[in-house]
């Protein structure tokens, strides 16, 4: 499922059918590395592709699952969500 949906996304921005398809694709990578975490939680067992421990998958998936989604809805032009603080800090480090 996780790979189907990361597929997916990289199709819809590899395409680029429509004027957002970028952000869309990416959203959707975003949320398939989502459904990773929640998927390591819920399935009792993995076989032999436990190579790490359940927890690190966990906060692995979830942390870049949760980063891209946001920096998806936050790219520009035309962002989809406003961050007040964000646009702030680049003011503070740009020097402007």
């Amino acid at each position: 499922m996780v790979i189907g949906l990361t597929g997916l996304g990289l199709m819809i921005v590899g395409l680029d059918l429509f004027t957002e398809a970028f952000r869309v694709g990416t959203i959707l990578i975003g949320v398939a590395l989502i459904v990773g975490a929640v998927l390591r939680r819920v399935l009792p067992s993995v076989g032999m592709l436990a190579v790490r421990s359940r927890f690190t998958d966990m906060i692995t998936y979830g942390v870049l699952g949760v980063a891209i989604t946001l920096l998806a809805l936050v790219a520009q032009p035309n962002p989809w969500l406003e961050l007040p603080f964000l646009e702030e800090s680049v003011r503070y480090l740009v020097g402007r």
